[in-house]
């Protein structure tokens, strides 16, 4: 089988394929059409880390639009919203024909509310509202975090007509809450006027990094027991989560807004990258196929799934009760799953905060720089 037919093969069994990744090079080389072309890449998902890595890596490509922004005097905050749109904008026009080839479920790019709002719910409906005016294209999704302060924004966001990829989601039990927020988002957006039809939700669940914990606790208890479920708990945690899903899909409250026109919150797995060496590199991908998920991936996953990747069918509806037994199993081994859920989350924020401050400290200086130059 070759690259192509490994990543059409996981298409074909319901998956929609998203890059993780997004900077200008890509934008303008015609790399990303040519992930779309050749790779069945439908959406783009980006983060502040992301946007850092591409700002501060590659200057060059964002040297003019800096300059502009320099000889207007704009503050660091004003040019990261500059910046961060026109990418996200010009990512949204190539991936239109794929949001037009899919009725609006794919061709999706999107781009996150300024994470040092997380814990504020006001300034996170705000900027969402912002962000969403600024790229202006139907097929954007603003990002807001999936913790207690986001859930009234999420369903306030949604309630103006916006699209929401809600991230941040660590456990079943938040993921239900997100889920509530978005059907209660789709509500207020009927009795507001909205076509529910023209709404698109992802809720990004996230994986890896709940292996990283519970691996690290696992292995500090060093017991046979333990040991034997290193690996277990990300994959688990992500099965039982889709097993919600299906729950919400099966709700009277669901069909209703389903007749009126609603597209449903599809799972999207976030944070797919193996990062344990003793892992296989494909398997936050291939051990989470079914029907209608979305799996976003960084580019160096992405390729490995094409190279090595064995899709099966589905790897997850069938596995659902051997999922809340490794949970069982988890417990009976000392670990809290409730306070590996409440780490992963703060420590999620936190890290989307670093990354934020890191790139408002990379356009300032950037900023500097060209003012200097002219």
């Amino acid at each position: 089988m070759s690259k192509s037919e490994r990543l059409q093969a996981l298409a074909d069994a319901g998956v929609s394929i998203w890059l993780d990744d997004l900077d200008r090079d890509r934008i303008k080389s015609g790399g990303l059409q040519q992930l779309i072309d050749d790779d069945s890449v439908t959406g783009v998902t980006t983060n502040p880390a992301i946007f850092n890595k591409a700002i501060g890596g590659d200057a060059g490509a964002y040297a003019a639009q800096l300059s502009e922004l320099a000889a207007r005097g704009v503050s660091r905050g004003e040019a990261v919203r500059a910046l961060t749109t026109t990418d996200v904008r010009d990512a949204c026009d190539i991936m239109r024909p794929v949001w037009e080839a899919t009725g609006g479920v794919d061709g999706r790019v999107s781009i996150e509310v300024d994470p040092r709002f997380a814990h504020k719910t006001a300034e996170t409906i705000a900027e969402a509202k912002a962000l969403w005016w600024m790229v202006d294209r139907p097929n954007a999704l603003i990002k807001i975090p999936g913790i207690d302060e986001g859930l009234p924004a999420i369903t306030e966001v949604l309630g103006n007509g916006i699209s929401v990829n809600v991230t941040l989601i660590f456990s079943p039990d938040a993921y239900e809450k997100v889920m509530d927020a978005w059907l209660s988002g789709l509500e207020k957006a009927q009795a507001n006027g909205h076509d529910l039809s023209q709404i698109q939700s992802v809720a990004s669940f996230f994986v890896s990094r709940v292996d990283s914990e519970v691996d690290k606790r696992l292995e500090a208890i060093g017991t046979p027991e333990a040991t034997a479920l290193l690996g277990t708990a990300a994959i688990a945690n992500a099965r039982i989560a889709y097993s919600k899903f299906e729950e919400v899909m099966a709700s009277d409250r669901w069909k209703a807004l389903a007749a009126a026109g609603a597209m449903p919150q599809r799972p999207l797995w976030a944070s797919t990258g193996v990062k344990d060496p003793r892992f296989d590199d494909t398997r936050y991908v291939v051990d989470l196929v079914t029907q209608g998920v979305v799996n976003t991936m960084p580019e160096a996953t992405m390729m490995a799934v094409a190279d090595h990747g064995e899709i099966t069918g589905d790897t997850i509806t069938p596995y659902i009760d051997e999922a809340k037994q490794v949970f069982v199993d988890i417990a009976a081994v000392g670990i809290d799953m409730a306070d590996v859920f409440a780490v992963l989350e703060k420590e999620g924020v936190e890290k989307f905060i670093e990354a934020w401050e890191e790139l408002l400290g990379t356009i300032e200086a950037a900023l500097k720089s060209s003012a200097e130059v002219s």
